[in-house]
């Protein structure tokens, strides 16, 4: 058996090279066969690049996705399974608006307005999340299927006919020469031929054919989409009654008037004379009751403003210039607002009020950096940039 299977391997192969390179003729199959090995063929990349695409919609960012297969790759090599949802750009500005509208505080309507767009986007985020479930379970899984089971099924028979195909007209070609082949095995080959022939046309049939289950399938993607956006509007209509509420508030809200402080109001004493700034005598320094305020200087400029011991101060323009100290450029860096835990692989944790320094940005979520010798990524909204990296 191992020695016959290997004859007819030989067959196919010497077969093929007589067709493509000495310009012989092999069995031709009919214009609709090709036509349905055509659509057969676009129907595979078809699925291929529509599972890509779709996911691609789902989850836009590049990064993100990047980030998550490199998580569940070391998940599945260390064994342990570990939740990672994508982040939703809804949920990121709603995490910055709500953790801002708090540190502003209640009294701000500005503030209040912030919390309310905050609570409708991650109402929005949720929104999108259940449409990339609905879209993967009913949609992109269906696909996977037709993908792995129907089209492989397909390809498998015309694949099997096409090598039938070359060991028939093999024998053919070979008994015309004057080989030993008998009749029985020439009609051998052709009972097997036909018979690969019918399984790739019912194949080929049965999937071109099956336009009401993946229609279906597209119905079900678009009214996953509309449900998505109807909601979304939903959220959208009350939040912008809740946001025209806010500012007509603030419009109806009766201004204080603001006078700023002086730095008698916050006592804050002001220097007098040329005794006050340098040192002076020690009484002046053992006995500041005495010394005049800034009130009583501005009321009585001859006695007390300028006595006859103290010259009046210098004129800041006529002072030496200071040659200026070479200062080592500030490395780029940020301050940690809050604490945060990593929950993945490469991920850079910190506390509160923590300096980090930044390598690099990452995208506009997220920064690299590095403290005190560890190097990871962390989101941007979590930091307040000290000295922004250089841009190119």
């Amino acid at each position: 058996m191992a020695f016959a299977g290997l004859k007819k391997q030989i067959n196919k192969a010497n077969q093929y090279v007589t067709e493509k390179m000495g310009g012989a003729e092999g069995t031709k199959l009919d214009l609709d066969f090709m036509e349905m090995e055509r659509k057969t063929d676009v129907t595979v990349e078809l699925v291929e690049e529509l599972q890509v695409k779709t996911k691609e919609y789902l989850q836009p960012n590049p990064t993100a996705r990047a980030k998550m297969a490199a998580v569940k790759g070391i998940s599945k090599l260390s064994g342990q399974a570990k939740s990672n949802t994508y982040p939703q750009p809804e949920g990121i500005l709603a995490d910055c608006m709500l953790t801002y509208g708090k540190k502003l505080g209640e009294d701000s309507i500005f503030a209040s307005a912030l919390v309310e767009m905050g609570d409708s986007l991650k109402q929005m985020a949720d929104v999108k999340y259940s449409l990339d479930d609905n879209i993967k379970q009913n949609f992109l899984e269906p696909l996977h299927q037709l993908q792995m089971k129907d089209l492989k099924e397909v390809m498998h028979h015309r694949k099997k006919l096409q090598g039938r195909r070359l060991d028939f007209d093999c024998k053919k070609r070979r008994q015309a020469k004057g080989s030993q082949i008998t009749d029985d095995e020439i009609r051998s080959a052709e009972e097997k031929f036909a018979e690969s022939l019918q399984l790739a046309q019912v194949g080929m049939y049965n999937l071109l054919e099956n336009d009401v289950e993946q229609v279906s399938q597209l119905v079900t993607f678009a009214e996953g989409m509309l449900d998505y956006h109807s909601q979304c509007s939903d959220i959208l209509k009350v939040l912008v009654e809740t946001l025209n509420e806010k500012r007509e508030e603030a419009a109806a809200r009766p201004k204080s008037e603001f006078v700023p402080k002086t730095l008698a109001d916050i006592n804050i004493e002001m220097l007098g004379s040329q005794e006050g700034m340098n040192g002076g005598s020690s009484s002046h320094l053992s006995s500041p009751v005495n010394k005049p305020t800034h009130l009583e200087l501005l009321g009585n400029g001859q006695t007390q403003a300028r006595s006859t011991n103290a010259s009046p101060l210098p004129s800041p323009m006529r002072s030496p210039a200071r040659t200026p100290i070479p200062t080592k450029p500030a490395q780029p860096c940020c301050t940690a607002l809050y604490d945060f835990e990593p929950e993945n692989p490469g991920e850079l944790g910190f506390k509160e009020n923590d300096l980090i320094t930044l390598i690099q940005r990452v995208d506009e979520n997220w920064f690299e950096g590095s403290l005190n010798g560890r190097t990871g990524y962390f989101p941007q909204s979590y930091v307040q940039v000290t000295v922004p990296l250089p841009t190119n």
